[in-house]
Parts: structure tokens; C-alpha cells; sequence
């Protein structure tokens, strides 16, 4: 079976939701009393690798998202329903974009809708877990903005050296593509430094990142891990404006 490529048949429908887009007062009332971890970050920092150690090892329950796009191989496997995503048609996500049923939601690749049901984070709460959820920037800010006390995590690889090594092994890259990836990066840790919401946590090592997390979900980080974290953040930022000036 093939990939098929994603196409939004409705796209000026949800471009108009999601422009003013707001959660419904049931979902705000649902999120006060429930608690949320967020990870976002650059890309090749490592958030499912991490989510999954988190889950397995702690009492995290991972947020499955809901998307527009067909399922496609990934890893030389069939995507599976409920599993990666919750493959939707775009008549019922949009209705629920309407209806404001969704913690965040947003236009991916200018093809198809991704976001974060109220739905998904009642069922991982059901389960006695603390729901866990990998986003973009700006489903990040969007949940910030809906639920004020939610954790919202910026995970960071160690070294500027060290992100692009482990880039590397994942996949070969064009010049023009690794570009791409920076200037990406440029605007998310940009973001990420200028909200006072985000706290910065260094995936050195997969173990050593999941106990930092559950540290500050429980309260128990300290001060100077969470500064040091914010100095590598800053230090990477202008380790990739210094690459693209040269490029």
C-alpha cells in the first residue's frame, strides 16, 4: 500500500476556524481540573523517544492526536488507527473545530489538520494517568493560553555538535534541506526563550531527561538545573544564526 499525499478539500473552512479559534467553555472547565505535560522542541531533540521512556517508566498516558491526513508506511509499517493518530474525516474534525472540542489544533505543511482532542485527554485521565503530549510551537502556545497551569516542557539536545550528529544519523539531509531545518529552529527557540511558560530540559541522556521532567511536574527541580538548561538554549540559538549567516 502507498503513501497517499494529504490534501484539505476544505481548507479555506478550517484556515477561517482556526484564525479564531477558541476552546469551548465545557473543555476549559475540563482542562482547570486536569493536569497536562507538553514536550515541544526542535526537531531531532528526541520528544517521542523521551514520551515513550516516560510513559513505560512513569505513570504518563501519551496524548494520540487527531489528523486530517490518510495514514501512511512509516518505518516500513502501516500507520495504525488510534495508535499514531485518529485518522478523521474533515467534515467531523471541522465540526469539532466548531464546537470548540479541541485543546489546540493547527494547519501542518499548508495539508492537513492536526490537533489535540478534549476526547483523547478525558480518556488518558480515565486511565489514572497524567496526559502527556508532543506539539509544535504553537499548539504549545495554544495550550498555554487555554490551560495556564499546564507543564510546557523545551526539550534541547546538549550541544549544538551533538544535535546535528544525532540529525545526521536519522536520516540523510540536503544542504538546502538541513537550511530549512535550521531556519525552523531558529524561530522555535526564539519562541520558546521569549514565553516565561516554557521550561528547558536537556535530553543528554533519555533516563536523565525523563527524571528532569517528573522532577518539575512534581515541583521538585531546582533552580539552577532549570538555568543551566535556558543558558544551552540560548547558546544554541546563536550557534544557529551563526551557521545560516554563513551559509
Amino acid at each position: 500500500m502507498q503513501d497517499v499525499k494529504p490534501f484539505l478539500h476544505k481548507r479555506a473552512e478550517f484556515e477561517a476556524v482556526l484564525s479564531e479559534y477558541e476552546v469551548s467553555d465545557r473543555v476549559k472547565k475540563i482542562l482547570a481540573s486536569t493536569p497536562c505535560v507538553v514536550l515541544s522542541g526542535v526537531a531531532g531533540g528526541g520528544r517521542n523517544t523521551v514520551i515513550k521512556y516516560l510513559v513505560d517508566q512513569y505513570s504518563y498516558g501519551f496524548i494520540v492526536s487527531d489528523t486530517t491526513r490518510p495514514p501512511k508506511l512509516r518505518d516500513g509499517q502501516m500507520e495504525q488507527e488510534g495508535v499514531n493518530y485518529y485518522f478523521r474525516n474533515e467534515e467531523d474534525l471541522l465540526q469539532d473545530l466548531k464546537n470548540g472540542e479541541f485543546v489546540e489544533a493547527e494547519l501542518i505543511h499548508n495539508q492537513q489538520v492536526s490537533g489535540t482532542s478534549i476526547r483523547e485527554v478525558q480518556r488518558i485521565i480515565a486511565m489514572g494517568k497524567t496526559p502527556i503530549l508532543d506539539c509544535e510551537f504553537g499548539g504549545a502556545n495554544a495550550i498555554a493560553e487555554a490551560k495556564p497551569d499546564a507543564v510546557i516542557i523545551g526539550l534541547l539536545p546538549p550541544s549544538y555538535d551533538e544535535w546535528m550528529r544525532r540529525l545526521a544519523g536519522r536520516e540523510e539531509m540536503h544542504s538546502d534541506e538541513l537550511r530549512n531545518r535550521l531556519m525552523t529552529a531558529e524561530t522555535v527557540l526564539q519562541n520558546m526563550l521569549s514565553k516565561p511558560y516554557f521550561r528547558f530540559v536537556v535530553n543528554d541522556t533519555v533516563e536523565n531527561c525523563a527524571e528532569s521532567i517528573n522532577a518539575i511536574v512534581n515541583h521538585s527541580e531546582t533552580h539552577q538545573n532549570s538555568e543551566s538548561a535556558r543558558i544551552i538554549a540560548g547558546d544554541l540559538l546563536n550557534r544557529v544564526k551563526e551557521t545560516l549567516a554563513k551559509s
